[in-house]
């Protein structure tokens, strides 16, 4: 009797193994979508305000504004910080070229 003889195949599997999906749910809490987003100008402050408010969490690349000016960098991320305050988001540095903003019910882990 060889590897895939006819009762070996015939045994495998039923229409009962398998679990049908409801495919309503892809909206639902628990999904967010990650954007990566480049912060050169201040003014880029108000799109990434906009996918913060609709739940999106977002990795924004600072490098090109920290090298051009790091007032405006200031700034710019006291803006983001207060606007994820606002909303119960949470805001973290990566490392000197990016930071991460969540929506509300996404934390961010922080070492100790």
């Amino acid at each position: 009797m060889g590897l895939f003889s006819k009762n070996t195949v015939d045994s495998v599997s039923t229409d009962a193994d398998y679990i049908e999906v409801d495919e309503q749910g892809n909206n639902s809490k628990g999904h967010f979508l990650i954007r990566i987003e480049n912060l050169s100008d201040f003014n880029d402050t108000t799109v990434i305000q906009q996918y913060i408010r609709n739940g999106d969490i977002i990795w924004v690349k600072i490098k090109s504004l920290r090298e051009k000016d790091m007032s405006e960098l200031k700034r710019a991320i006291d803006r983001l910080r207060k606007t994820c305050v606002a909303i119960n988001g949470d805001i973290a540095g990566v490392d000197e070229d990016f930071i991460v903003l969540t929506p509300p019910g996404v934390k961010l882990h922080r070492m100790e």
